[in-house]
């Protein structure tokens, strides 16, 4: 049942049932429960009452009006735990919801669904639209899953997108999945060695910047896009803290973190975050140009199996 309200759908789980002075049954009222918004398996969905005049009954035939209204029950779900009801649907189901979401949001729920997921999903998108939702995604991410597709797909995406991204997708497409280079970003935050606190606090506060990302700033020689001058060094968040707006980030580095290669294996990357407690570790190529860095959640996202959030859902019942 669609809810006449657009708050989304919400199947019948009861009914109040009264007798008119004519000796006549009716049913006076519904009681509703909406699909869960938790990917919590214990989790059940809001309820709520309704009568018949406040409902519609859904048709199973228009798939793009049903889609719609599921994504409204979903609204307030953050992306790992909208990725989690998605794959409570049906394939089709989810497919057909997926289609329905904007590019932003369904760049950041295929961020958190497993490969064959996002496959599934980005087969049924034309090319035109596939690049506008890639180009929303984080480079990484987004080069894993161009990675899994054909050689032409690929190319007639890589096209379509911006030629900036699109460069970016094809530098990290050709280092192998389990090195840094396969795991990095390309979007860190870089600043000269003259710029201050504030400046670099400013980049840090800005509303598209990841949580992960906005605890270091990497200070380099120009150009400050990737790849960048010469690697200089990195100025932590925390440490920023401590110091007065106008300070230089120049006069705050830390140069104690050895920046790694591209072809660095992942298990070395393992061990360097767990033994130094990093959050992000640049990488530079041979000319000690910063390239990339690769985050604590990347890591997380290797050392943990494909299927993680199926099989803690399972073994939670």
């Amino acid at each position: 049942m669609i809810l006449a309200d657009g708050t989304g759908v919400a199947n019948i789980e009861d009914i109040a049932i009264e007798v008119t002075k004519s000796k006549d049954w009716f049913v006076s009222e519904l009681f509703l429960r909406k699909p869960k918004v938790s990917a919590s398996p214990f989790a059940r969905g809001e309820t709520t009452f309704a009568t018949w005049e406040q409902i519609i009954e859904s048709d199973p035939n228009d798939d793009g009006h049903n889609a719609q209204a599921l994504i409204a029950s979903y609204s307030d779900l953050r992306p790992a735990d909208l990725a989690s009801a998605l794959m409570d649907l049906p394939d089709d189901r989810m497919v057909e919801v997926a289609e329905e979401l904007d590019d932003e949001r369904l760049a950041d729920v295929l961020e958190e669904l497993p490969e064959d997921e996002q496959i599934d999903i980005l087969e049924e998108l034309d090319d035109e639209r596939a690049a506008e939702v890639l180009d929303l995604m984080e480079p990484d991410d987004a080069a894993d899953l161009m990675a899994n597709l054909s050689k032409e797909r690929s190319d007639a995406i890589l096209d379509l997108m911006d030629e900036e991204e699109a460069d970016d997708l094809r530098m990290l497409m050709q280092y192998d999945e389990y090195t840094a280079g396969g795991l990095m970003t390309t979007e860190p935050i870089i600043c000269a060695a003259d710029a201050t606190v504030a400046e670099a606090m400013a980049l840090i506060r800005r509303k598209e910047v990841s949580p992960v990302l906005a605890a270091s700033v990497f200070v380099t020689l120009p150009p400050y896009e990737v790849a960048t001058g010469r690697y200089l060094g990195v100025v932590h968040f925390q440490k920023m803290l401590r110091y007065p707006p106008q300070e230089r980030l120049g006069s705050l580095l830390d140069t104690d973190m050895e920046p790694i290669k591209p072809d660095t294996h992942i298990s070395v990357i393992h061990r360097t975050f767990a033994n130094y407690n990093l959050v992000a570790l640049p990488v530079v190529d041979e000319d000690q140009q910063l390239i990339g860095v690769v985050t604590v959640d990347d890591v997380l996202d290797h050392l943990l199996p494909e299927d993680w959030r199926t099989e803690a859902e399972a073994g939670a019942k």
